[in-house]
């Protein structure tokens, strides 16, 4: 699939040890290729579960010890079988990209984490993984920030989501709970009509300082990593940081400036990776 996509963070970088950059290479192309079935181009919802569902069928064809016939499920067969990495996680990534499709509202914040629990914590639960980390407190700190970065891309990409649509649905994608939105007497035309006013800053507020919260809970683990490790995860916690900054110079106007990183940020991010503590 030819789409070009922005990403805030570094993927398989120069500082991933060179013996894991294919491995998390096989990992992110799996993840990239079903996200993007779930979201782009003009696909009705049955046909992207459709091919969802393919790609959960090739992950059975691994589950039984045979070889998928595309290259990108084959590339992660042979990434599964060389590390051992647990298969369940792999299919909760599917669960939530269909789930993209089919549901485009939140309740509450406890359904917006679970869909987190599976669209981003198993990335980091695999990289550690890679790393042999396995221990509860080191898993707890990974979802932290892999949850956290999933929620910065959601505030960053406000006026983006609400103009996604899906058959059948209502018109457009909000992951901001709507009993937040209530409490703050956030209404969705302030998303269809891109309309900043107080009310949507104080939301923006305090959903970018849990955001922050949820990050630095996690911001040990960062500290823990040996070698090229910790400072990968160092650079990618400043960089989620560095976005919720960007969120709040823009005065939390989402809708006029998508905030994102650019060339000037890295040598901040790269100063406080090397100076945090």
């Amino acid at each position: 699939m030819s789409v070009e996509h922005y990403e805030n963070f570094p993927v398989a970088s120069r500082l991933m040890p060179p013996a894991l950059r294919e491995p998390v290479a096989a990992i992110y192309w799996f993840a990239r290729n079903a996200d993007d079935i779930a979201d782009e181009g003009e696909a009705a919802p049955e046909a992207r579960l459709a091919a969802l569902e393919l790609c959960r069928e090739q992950l059975r064809v691994i589950e039984r010890g045979g070889m998928p016939d595309d290259p990108i499920h084959a590339r992660l067969a042979r990434t599964i079988r060389a590390w051992s990495l647990p298969l369940p996680l792999f299919h909760d990534l599917l669960d939530a990209f269909a789930q993209d499709v089919v549901k485009t509202r939140y309740a509450n914040d406890t359904e917006l984490r679970d869909y987190c629990r599976r669209s981003a914590d198993p990335i980091g639960r695999l990289l550690l993984c890679l790393y042999k980390v396995d221990d509860a407190e080191s898993l707890a700190q990974s979802d932290a920030i892999c949850s956290a970065l999933q929620l910065i891309n959601h505030w960053q990409d406000v006026a983006i989501d609400i103009g996604k649509n899906a058959d059948g649905l209502p018109p457009g994608r909000i992951y901001i709970p709507l009993d937040t939105m209530a409490r703050f007497g956030v209404t969705e035309a302030h998303l269809r009509e891109a309309r900043c006013d107080d009310a949507f800053r104080a939301m923006m507020k305090h959903l970018v300082d849990d955001a922050r919260a949820l990050m630095r809970s996690g911001m040990p683990l960062a500290r823990r990593l040996p070698g090229r490790i910790g400072w990968e995860l160092r650079l990618i916690v400043q960089g989620g940081l560095r976005i919720l900054q960007r969120i709040e110079q823009v005065d939390y106007d989402v809708f006029r400036r998508r905030p994102k990183l650019g060339r000037t940020d890295w040598p901040l991010i790269g100063l406080k990776a090397l100076t945090y503590r």
